[in-house]
């Protein structure tokens, strides 16, 4: 009779039984299978300069097989502190491990706070640059530690982080441990000027950037165990707060005083200058050994465009490796939080996130970690919003698609038409101090449901250009980046330009089951995705050039993918705008160091987009499936 040891029956795919024997559907569950099945020990890990980094390590109690490790380096903390604290659940479930599917199959977990956060000694630099000692160097330098000290482990590690942990993530990929066999960037920070968190387009992100740091920002003076997050204001709508603020310089006045330096430091470098250009960790990313899986959410108000781009650029600069993407219809962090069945009152009629779990991110983990399980992971898992549906391709964006141009039109219409006439053009007078709102709502914070948001609050607005199709007579399926040019002619010298892409329900649109806000979808003007660009930066962020008054000037800026289909019945939108309020700052139209603005510097200008023949303003998407009118 044939015998196969254990190890040979994981090579061959055969099921393998879990270390954690029952469900762990709830928090509570989480506590008893750690208690029962994990041992917490924590480690001072010396790194090459002698700094040494705060980490807890949990590793099964079954000592009759090595298991793999799976480590997140993050700068919020990996309490609770002390061998015989758990987590504190269920707010930290999801920072604990990727899914509970993984703490069942049984992992080594390694937690680690990064130099100079919370009890790691050093010194904190936001999105280090590289350097003699940097997050490469300390991630292998840990590595290192574990795979010899750490009993019982099998010599693979993975790792995984979202958001900024991602960006650790992503750092841990760059000359990577040889024992470093998979790593999951997910929302990962990447380039904090031109599309990520504190900037978009070169535009300040106002409301993220002073909210975050005013907590996050706080020096410390010697290692803690906690971060007070007590920043608040006694106004409750977050437009209503920054409006009545006033210029950018009124936030150290008023509530950062001068204490926060990244914040300083942000002001210090308004344009995209060596300072932020070392700050940009995308040309590291080349020749990555372990197998990656890149996640994202198409609806993620804060990282979307990071997780496109470090794909982007591991894909690029890489000539044989193992990188997949991952996109789904999620916030920020909403695969790992949320059951992933619907964003803002947009359903998807399906629990997405559970699936991603399951299907994609533990199946990854294993084979690379566990050698279970040898199916090729899909180079792009994507759900298509609209169909609401997951597709797979070979590459993203997919090849097999085709470019089309919808133009600004006459009357408000939006065709693949070119314009004809000689001189055509709309205009709108902008305020710089009545901004156009971001989101329709009220809202303590950013609200992370803008992103699928009825824009009709925009749209009767008089100073936000609207442009229509006629109703399509079959879905249009569009996927990857689009590029905007819009002719702008302001009586400014400087301005921005926001261009939002829109879908637009049919009238008689019977409304989903559940529907999450009860609100009735018919005309329903759901946002597909937007992007700014301050208008100083059309010819690189490297340095702002005004604009010359009643000069007409192609600003072209590029809006991060999508994978949407514009159901038949439906109608595409397309608005445009010069502020997204407070999103990002108000430019105040003229051009001066915007953080040194007065309100006096803040005027209204006339903003003129050209929509003719030798100033044709448009949209390019790529089409996958489907005609456009």
């Amino acid at each position: 009779m044939l015998s196969l040891t254990l190890s040979a029956l994981v090579l061959i795919g055969a099921p393998a039984p879990d270390l954690v024997p029952y469900s762990l559907d709830e928090p509570k569950d989480y506590k008893r299978a750690l208690s029962e099945f994990y041992t917490k020990r924590e480690f001072e890990i010396p790194m090459r300069d002698g700094v040494r980094l705060h980490t807890a390590v949990w590793t099964p109690k079954d000592r009759s097989q090595k298991w793999p490790m799976l480590m997140v380096r993050t700068p919020y903390g990996v309490a609770s502190y002390g061998v015989e604290n758990p987590p504190p659940f269920p707010r930290s479930a999801s920072r604990f491990a990727p899914s509970s599917l993984l703490v069942k199959s049984g992992y080594i977990f390694v937690h680690q706070d990064v130099r100079g956060r919370l009890m790691s000694e050093g010194t904190f630099v936001d999105v280090r640059p590289r350097g003699k000692v940097d997050e490469t160097t300390d991630a292998y330098d840990t590595v290192d530690w574990l795979v010899k000290n750490v009993p019982n482990n099998n010599r693979r590690v993975g790792i995984w982080g979202i958001s900024y942990p991602g960006f650790y993530a992503a750092q841990a990929a760059v000359n990577a441990h040889p024992a470093v066999k998979a790593i999951s960037p997910q929302a990962p920070v990447t380039e904090w000027f031109i599309g990520d968190d504190f900037h978009h387009g070169g535009a300040l992100c106002l409301a993220d950037a002073v909210q975050f740091y005013a907590n996050f920002g706080r020096a410390r003076e010697k290692p803690v165990k906690k971060i007070k997050w007590d920043f608040e204001t006694d106004i409750a709508d977050v437009y209503d707060l920054f409006l009545r603020l006033g210029p950018i310089s009124n936030v150290n006045k008023k509530y950062l005083k001068g204490d926060i330096a990244f914040w300083n430091q942000l002001l210090e470098h308004p344009d995209r200058d060596a300072w932020w250009q070392a700050r940009d960790p995308r040309p590291s990313y080349k020749n990555i050994r372990p197998a990656m899986l890149v996640v994202g959410g198409w609806f993620d108000a804060e990282d979307l465009w990071g997780s496109l781009e470090t794909y982007q650029a591991m894909q690029r600069q890489t000539k044989r490796g193992d990188i997949s993407l991952v996109m789904g219809p999620w916030q920020h962090g909403g695969w790992a939080r949320t059951e992933g069945d619907h964003h803002g009152d947009i359903t998807f009629g399906q629990k997405t996130s559970p699936y991603y779990r399951k299907q994609i991110e533990y199946p990854f983990f294993e084979k690379h970690l566990k050698l279970r399980n040898q199916a090729k992971t899909p180079k792009a898992s994507i759900f298509v919003t609209g169909v609401n549906e997951w597709r797979t391709f070979s590459q993203w964006p997919p090849r097999r698609t085709k470019v089309k141009t919808l133009f600004l039109q006459e009357g408000g219409a939006l065709s693949t038409k070119a314009p004809t006439a000689s001189a055509a053009a709309d205009s709108y007078l902008a305020d710089p101090l009545k901004p156009v709102p971001y989101y329709g709502r009220p809202s303590e914070r950013i609200s992370r449901a803008f992103m699928t948001a009825d824009q009709r609050f925009a749209a009767r607005r008089p100073d936000v250009l609207v442009y229509e199709t006629t109703v399509l007579k079959q879905g249009v399926t569009v996927v990857g980046p689009i590029e905007a040019d819009i002719w702008l002619q302001t009586t400014g010298t400087d301005a921005d330009v926001v261009v939002k892409l829109v879908d637009i329900w049919p009238e008689d649109t019977h409304d989903p089951k559940p529907n999450p806000r009860a609100v009735r979808m018919g005309g329903y003007q759901q946002l597909v995705r937007a992007e700014v660009i301050r208008g100083r930066y059309r010819q690189g962020f490297e340095k702002g050039v005004p604009f010359v008054p009643g000069q007409p000037t192609k600003v072209h800026l590029r809006l991060p993918d999508i994978a949407h289909t514009f159901r038949t019945g439906h109608r595409i939108q397309v608005q445009v705008q010069s502020s997204w309020f407070p999103f990002v700052d108000s430019n105040p139209q003229t051009f001066v160091e915007i953080s040194k603005a007065q309100t006096s510097d803040f005027v209204k200008a006339t903003q003129t987009v050209h929509r003719s023949q030798t100033h044709a303003s448009g949209l390019r998407v790529k089409v996958l499936e489907g005609k456009l009118p």
